[in-house]
């Protein structure tokens, strides 16, 4: 599903208008970014967290000059899912298709 399905289908079910659902998920996206380029994280119950993991520095090759390449400590953004979404989740896959 891409970014203008949603947006059709949250539409549908809300009758909201959807250039309205479109301005509302950017911003909502906009949020969580700036959040956590922020260092803040993200929790939303029943759903899941929006978090930065730290790596740690590392050397790294660069296979065509076959030389060693620093990489320095950096964060990157990680979804962590709340148990009951991971279980709801296992349990509609459960069920047989139709």
């Amino acid at each position: 599903m891409r970014k203008a399905d949603l947006v059709n289908q949250i539409s549908e079910k809300t009758g909201i208008p959807k250039v309205d659902v479109l301005i509302t998920l950017e911003t909502m996206f906009k949020e969580i970014k700036d959040s956590l380029g922020k260092g803040e994280n993200i929790y939303i119950r029943g759903f899941g967290s929006f978090i930065t993991k730290k790596r740690a520095a590392k050397i790294g090759r660069n296979i065509k000059r076959n030389t060693a390449v620093h990489i320095p400590e950096h964060f990157i953004p990680a979804f962590k899912p709340a148990k009951e979404f991971v279980q709801e989740i296992k349990d509609q896959r459960r069920e047989p298709e139709s």
